[in-house]
């Protein structure tokens, strides 16, 4: 399920502050140095640098 635009354009990563994207059932962060990728569970960005996947 697709996120609000309105929402997707404010969202920002937790750790660098980057703006996100969204990729399949993920957010991606677009900061060149970080890049990890937060969960969306049941419509609900889960925003925990501790949930995100590392770039491979």
């Amino acid at each position: 399920m697709p996120l609000e635009a309105g929402l997707l354009e404010i969202l920002a990563c937790p750790a660098c502050h980057a703006p996100l994207k969204e990729q399949d059932a993920e957010l991606i962060c677009t900061g060149r140095d970080c890049g990890l990728a937060y969960p969306v569970r049941d419509g609900i960005p889960v925003l925990l640098v501790d949930e995100a996947r590392r770039p491979e």
